[in-house]
């Protein structure tokens, strides 16, 4: 093999993007709302998985639309993606890409049929895991940009202590293949009391890139998916004074460059808690959070994390 180099230069590069919440969050308005802001042409394809729900928004938004029946298997996905590109989409919104995991014959389900016609654990997952890493090397591959929309469920521990039951909240966590969001160029949770406003002290993933973009003070807006694409077809970042008025307010919190004189204990304290929320999910999951805080936070989180975040990480992990 023959390997020619080149200067590297952002063009044209796709984007994974995950919205993960509960019923009620705002996932799919948040999602056709960045998608619009992205391919402001209509070019929009919509894989729906949730019985023509999507077609709710037809009167708010252009885009062509496919309804996804089961079986959910892994390929059936890579069949829309690539029915949608070649229809000519610019960005393919999948919701709800839970179904792949949980859905009828999605992944759990093809493995629970193994078990039952007599193929022990862990080998009743090998077919499926290989069709899933199929298909995620297919999404990699897409020249479109992926907007997926995904459930998420809030998890609770019981535990005793001092003689009485405690209920200890885990925070949410998206129903997806364990390894799936780490794909994502950036992911965000979403919850009922704050639809379409991104959480940054719950699980996401935003690269100091991207910052700019998003805030967590107003919903996802189609100002968030100009900005980002741009970026994706090689344009630079707009400087805080020219970024989307909804988002001035926040511009010094996320791009890493706060004042001298800024009291930095509010922006230290939520990180801690973002961090925290990531720990009760496991290693990789803190190793992710950790990667978005500031770089002139983590000195400040330095010591906690040795401390308490990677035991509490690795005491998930079991």
């Amino acid at each position: 093999m023959t390997f020619n180099f080149a200067p590297a230069v952002r063009d044209q590069v796709s984007v994974l993007i995950a919205l993960a919440g509960a019923s009620g969050s705002g996932k799919t308005y948040s999602a056709l709302r960045l998608a619009k802001g992205m391919a402001p042409g209509g070019k929009i394809a919509f894989i729906d998985t949730e019985a023509r729900r999507g077609l709710h928004y037809a009167d708010q938004f252009e885009f062509m639309h496919a309804d996804m029946r089961p079986p959910f298997r892994p390929a059936a996905f890579v069949e829309g993606i690539k029915a949608a590109e070649k229809a000519g989409a610019e960005v393919i919104v999948i919701d709800s890409f839970s179904h792949e995991y949980d859905g009828e014959s999605g992944i759990m389900d093809w493995a629970d049929e193994l078990a039952a016609s007599g193929v022990k654990s862990p080998g009743n997952w090998k077919e499926p895991k290989a069709a899933h890493k199929k298909m995620m090397q297919a999404i990699l591959q897409c020249r479109a940009s992926l907007i997926f929309c995904l459930r998420a469920d809030e998890k609770i521990e019981i535990i005793r202590e001092n003689g009485k039951t405690q209920v200890r909240p885990l925070g949410w966590v998206p129903i997806c293949e364990k390894r799936f969001m780490y794909e994502m160029t950036a992911s965000f949770t979403l919850t009922p009391d704050r639809p379409g406003i991104p959480h940054f002290d719950l699980p996401h993933k935003l690269q100091s890139q991207h910052r700019a973009m998003f805030t967590d003070k107003a919903p996802i807006s189609e100002q968030s998916g100009q900005a980002l694409a741009e970026w994706a077809k090689g344009g630079k970042v707009l400087p805080p004074t020219q970024a989307p008025p909804e988002q001035s307010a926040v511009n010094s919190a996320v791009s890493g460059s706060v004042p001298e004189t800024a009291d930095l204990s509010d922006e230290i304290a939520e990180c801690d808690k973002a961090l925290s929320a990531a720990a009760s999910m496991g290693v990789d999951m803190l190793q992710t959070a950790w990667a978005t805080v500031p770089k002139h936070i983590k000195p400040h989180l330095k010591s906690a994390l040795d401390r308490r975040h990677k035991p509490a990480a690795e005491a998930a992990n079991g």
